[in-house]
C-alpha cells in the first residue's frame, strides 16, 4: 500500500511549518527506532510520514493511506493535564477519520518488535483489499505459449 495520491491539505501557519521541520530534525531515540522500522514502506509496504501536521497538531507518524497515526509519548504525557490535552487531540484526529495508536518511549525501547507488530496489524486492518485477478484487478496472467 502506498500513501494516498492526494493526502489531505491543512492550512499551516509559518510557526507550525517551522516547528514540524524542527521536530523532523530532532527525533527522540524512541521516535528514531520507530522511524527506522516504518520508513521507506518497510512495514508491509505501508507509507508513513514523520512529524506531519494534521490540522492544528503535528503527529509523530502518519499513514494517510491507512488512516493511521502513531504517537510516541515521553513521560510528560502521563501527567494529568497532558493526558487531557492528548485526549482532546485524539478526539480531533479520530473525527478526521484516523485511528490513533499511542506507545510510551519505554514500550518502544523495551519491545520494539512488539510495537512494530501492533502498528503493522493496525495498518493491515485499515488497508483496502487489493482487487483479485478474477474481478479484473491485479496483474494480468500470461497467455500460454502456443
Amino acid at each position: 500500500m502506498s500513501d494516498a495520491p492526494n493526502p489531505p491539505r491543512w492550512t499551516l501557519t509559518d510557526k507550525s511549518r517551522v516547528r514540524a521541520r524542527e521536530l523532523q530534525r530532532n527525533l527522540t531515540d524512541a521516535e528514531r527506532i520507530i522511524w527506522y522500522g516504518v520508513r521507506a514502506h518497510r512495514l508491509n509496504g505501508v507509507g508513513f510520514r514523520r512529524q506531519a501536521p494534521i490540522g492544528p497538531y503535528i503527529v509523530d507518524f502518519v499513514s494517510h493511506a491507512a488512516k493511521l497515526i502513531v504517537e510516541i509519548d515521553g513521560g510528560q504525557h502521563f501527567e494529568n493535564e497532558q493526558e487531557k490535552r492528548d485526549a482532546r487531540r485524539t478526539r480531533f484526529l479520530e473525527a478526521k477519520g484516523y485511528r490513533v495508536l499511542r506507545f510510551s518511549n519505554l514500550d518502544v525501547t523495551r519491545n520494539r518488535n512488539g510495537v512494530l507488530e501492533r502498528i503493522a496489524e493496525a495498518a493491515q486492518a485499515a488497508a483496502p483489499s487489493p482487487p483479485s485477478p478474477a474481478s479484473g484487478g491485479g496483474r494480468p496472467t500470461a497467455e500460454p505459449a502456443q
